[in-house]
């Protein structure tokens, strides 16, 4: 079994409610999530990409006070999302499209950015730079290195890929972005390998 990037909509479509139900709320994210809030003003513009619906990511930034837009591409995650927050700001997109003519204090791609092909995480690095205000910052899981792996979501396979941290790094600063935090597999946070990144003022 091995997952295909084009086939990625169409399982998070059919699994939404699945996925859901399984996603851990633990928030075992909290640590960095905190770290990454700390680089932000109070009440502050965030983008979720991926955002799902909305658990436990995006529940935490609006507790945390701040103004989050949400952005899938999986119409039965969005419908989810906006049954949870029916006034909030949740919107149909590809990230590998981002174009909002907007920009935020932050953008975090988390469970969602690894999907990308390696071309494809590049330009979507220089999108999220152009919709970060100077100073901002970004948060992304990716992979421990250059790689390309399958993963599962309610039994049906999935993609994933990552560039090595020293293709991220060089990336990251032909954005105009710094990498300010990188650790691979993380065993605080379910083995996830977490970046950060800012933005040059």
């Amino acid at each position: 079994m091995t997952g295909r990037p084009e086939d990625i909509r169409g399982v998070y479509e059919r699994q939404a409610a699945v996925y859901d139900a399984q996603r851990s709320r633990a928030l075992f994210e909290a640590r960095w999530l905190a770290r990454f809030a700390a680089c932000l003003p109070k009440g502050g513009r965030v983008l979720d990409l991926g955002c799902g619906a909305g658990e436990p990511i995006a529940r935490w930034f609006i507790a945390e006070g701040y103004r989050v837009t949400g952005m899938d591409f999986a119409p039965a995650m969005l419908g989810i999302v906006r049954s949870r927050w029916p006034g909030g700001d949740w919107r149909q997109g590809d990230m590998r499209h981002l174009d909002l003519d907007e920009t935020f204090e932050g953008i975090v791609a988390w469970d969602s950015f690894f999907h990308l092909m390696p071309e494809d995480q590049r330009a979507t690095l220089a999108k999220m730079a152009a919709h970060l205000v100077p100073g901002g910052s970004i948060l992304v899981t990716v992979g421990p290195d250059a790689t390309e792996a399958t993963g599962s979501v309610g039994g049906e396979a999935v993609y994933h890929a990552s560039l090595s941290p020293a293709g991220y790094a060089v990336c990251l600063e032909e954005c105009g972005l710094r990498m300010t935090g990188f650790l691979a597999e993380d065993p605080d946070t379910d083995k996830h390998s977490v970046l950060m990144a800012r933005k040059e003022e």
